[in-house]
């Protein structure tokens, strides 16, 4: 799954101050108060009140804090968050107003989105596509040379809220298109280089006509989750939510929905549970899906036929997340957070391989392996606050560990390429520490060099042919920086409002979809 900003990243009052996008001088009434929040707090923090992105607003987490506090942080902001300072921007009384809201108001029920509720919500900018141009619109070589940013907004909504392209040789921007709330996630259709599809953090997806930088269609599939992905065919596209708990198959032509999946199942405690939507993720090996089933540990294989018939794969871990491929799309790792491990799925057979250590809190981002001398490595991080700080690098041939590299901080977003010789991990910290991102040598695995990138560096992703690098320098920040992959010298910046995920084009031929440049050589 693409990549995320986790929990960490926000203050425990980020959205609920986002009502500075609200305009006008509106009373802290009761029942304003809902709608405020879903307009202008849930993308982050979940339509349910119950976290998403970040942490969870409501009276039960909300329990004893004093208002005084939480008034306090809502006016000055945190400088290691999405979260500005607000004084100036939302008066007293809309500030005292809102926190009584979230202290008396409990989570709530899970919501129902319904596949005729996503068909309803399909809106069509461009009815005749063939008017479209029959090629892209600016210069650039080859698409696969395209980046693309998911810049989110100040506010996470607003003008700023946009999925923004790159040309990453002439390092050029060669286009914009507006989400009007938080871009997450751009996917890239494998077998239509002109389609990509951007995902919000309040589930809309955008159809872009990467030729004409502009969007053709857009569809809602709940009110939160990150997850999407695409077949190899590029006929269907798959998304998760948190908020239902469900999974929505899509005609990737016409965003056409056509079946839901509702998330459930038995857990590796024997428990029946609702699920959130972790990682989706579509494979060159074969005509399925992979869907992690968050909260069940389970991992799903859907097949693209009649019906789309699911195979569970079970005890898979607590707490699943994201994953990536390997070895052609036959192998799917998957992090598992409360475990720390992460677990190597067989998707020709359907079961799992091997449970991998992987530190406290691993995570994959969108996935890093690449062939070393040989050997096909894999490189994992670790999400949170830990007692020992590592990147997990294992052998995914023979599915063992290699080492377990030190670093300075927390790690969300490892970044590789077959012709770089760095492997790019983030550093997520609340101190100075996140405006760093730390550079591994894939040869000896150790820690060559720190960048200090500013405001707070995350999401690494190299261009398609790995001369650069890519890092996101959002909160204050607030821009892209371009590095060349070998001498690490500054290349380039685009301003931004709060830049998150970064995608490579060429990641739908190498890193997402479990090949590098050096695997196809060898696969010849």
């Amino acid at each position: 799954m693409k990549p995320t900003i986790k929990k960490l990243h926000h203050s425990l009052l980020g959205s609920a101050i986002a009502l500075g996008m609200f305009s006008g001088g509106v009373a802290a009434k009761t029942e304003d108060m809902n709608q405020l929040y879903q307009d202008n707090c849930a993308s982050c923090h979940g339509a349910d009140y119950g976290g998403y992105l970040a942490p969870a607003l409501n009276a039960d987490k909300l329990k004893g804090r004093s208002p005084t506090a939480l008034r306090t942080i809502v006016m000055t902001g945190s400088f290691d968050t999405l979260m500005p300072p607000f004084y100036g921007k939302l008066s007293d009384d809309e500030i005292r107003g809102v926190i009584k809201h979230l202290q008396a108001t409990p989570k709530q029920p899970n919501p129902a989105w319904t596949l005729e509720d996503t068909r309803k919500s399909l809106k069509v900018y461009i009815k005749d596509e063939a008017s479209l141009p029959s090629k892209p619109s600016y210069q650039i070589d080859d698409m696969s040379n395209l980046i693309g940013v998911a810049a989110r907004g100040k506010y996470g909504r607003g003008a700023g809220s946009k999925a923004v392209f790159i040309n990453s040789v002439t390092q050029q921007k060669v286009g914009e298109v507006a989400t009007g709330t938080a871009a997450h996630i751009i996917e890239f259709n494998p077998a239509f280089p002109r389609w990509a599809y951007v995902k919000t953090d309040t589930a809309e997806i955008y159809k872009i006509d990467l030729y004409s930088m502009q969007a053709v269609r857009s569809v809602k599939t709940g009110f939160n989750g990150p997850s999407i992905g695409i077949s190899r065919d590029g006929k269907y596209l798959m998304a998760g939510s948190f908020v239902p708990h469900n999974a929505t198959i899509l005609d990737a032509d016409t965003l056409e929905p056509l079946k839901t999946l509702e998330l459930e199942g038995i857990d590796p405690d024997g428990k029946q549970v609702s699920s959130d939507s972790g990682m989706i993720i579509g494979t060159p090996y074969a005509d399925i899906f992979a869907i992690a089933l968050e909260n069940a540990g389970q991992v799903w294989v859907v097949d693209l036929k009649d019906g789309f018939p699911v195979t569970r794969i079970e005890k898979v871990g607590r707490h699943l997340h994201d994953a990536f491929l390997t070895h052609g799309g036959k192998k799917l790792m998957v992090a598992s957070y409360d475990d720390s491990i992460v677990a190597a799925i067989d998707l020709e057979k359907r079961e799992i391989i091997k449970k991998l250590p992987a530190g406290c809190v691993p995570h994959v981002g969108g996935g890093s392996a690449v062939v070393v001398d040989g050997r096909t490595l894999g490189f994992g991080t670790n999400f949170g606050d830990c007692d020992k700080t590592v990147v997990s690098v294992w052998d995914l041939d023979k599915m063992e560990v290699v080492k377990q590299v030190p670093v300075s901080g927390g790690t969300e977003s490892p970044a590789a390429h077959a012709n770089a010789p760095y492997v790019a991990v983030d550093i997520i910290s609340k101190d100075r520490r996140a405006r760093t991102v730390q550079l591994i040598d894939k040869k000896t695995l150790e820690v060559v060099k720190t960048l200090d990138v500013g405001g707070h560096a995350y999401f690494p992703e190299y261009s398609a042919d790995g001369k650069f690098l890519y890092i996101s320098a959002g909160y204050s920040g607030d821009e892209v920086v371009v590095y060349d992959s070998v001498t690490l010298q500054k290349v380039a910046s685009f301003p931004m409002e709060s830049p998150a995920g970064i995608f490579s084009r060429g990641r739908v031929k190498y890193m997402t979809r479990g090949l590098s440049p050096d695997e196809l050589e060898s696969a010849k």
